[in-house]
């Protein structure tokens, strides 16, 4: 076994599972070192972003909490995501995913966060938006504002595949803020 950052990886896991525990450790040791909070706000991962942080040791160090926010209902309550943006972009939009974001700094003690909304199949596709597509977002606190960035991706695979892909894109993009 490897004993890493807090974290144990045995071999029972596969590569990509490596990976992603392997990412999430250098989030970890990202934010500890910049003192930063994490948040993240999860649509199609179901939370299986704030697990793959949570499963560091020692992750109550820097990461606060985590919203899944799987329909449009719960968006709306609990990161306040405006319904004219729902209606107007459908849930799986950069409108969507920068709200997401935005809203889970607002209602947490998070310095950085993390949201995701897409369609990881099998079914879900609607016309411009086939299954593997991911709207990602990141937003960081700056003063009383807060700066978003976003990002779209198209992942292939089946519905294990796209979430896993999108777990790591929003791991990597921890690092990259």
């Amino acid at each position: 076994m490897h004993r890493g950052f807090g974290t144990v990886i045995g071999k029972h896991m596969k590569n990509t599972d490596q990976e992603l525990a392997r990412l999430a450790v250098r989030v970890g040791r990202h934010l500890l070192a910049t003192e930063r909070w994490a948040a993240t706000a999860e649509s199609c991962t179901g939370g299986w972003i704030s697990k793959a942080l949570t499963d560091v040791g020692g992750s109550s160090q820097w990461f606060t909490e985590g919203f899944v926010t799987y329909s449009n209902a719960a968006k709306l309550r609990r990161l306040g995501v405006p319904g004219s943006v729902l209606r107007a972009d459908g849930a799986v939009s950069k409108a969507v995913a920068r709200a997401m974001a935005a809203g889970a700094l607002l209602r947490s003690d998070a310095d950085v966060a993390v949201a995701v909304t897409g369609i990881a199949g099998p079914g879900g596709a609607v016309p411009g938006k086939p299954v593997g597509t991911v709207w990602l977002a990141w937003a960081v606190k700056r003063g009383r504002k807060a700066r978003v960035t976003t990002e779209l991706k198209h992942f292939r695979g089946d519905r294990d595949a796209v979430r896993r892909k999108t777990v790591r894109a929003a791991l990597a993009g921890i690092l990259s803020l």
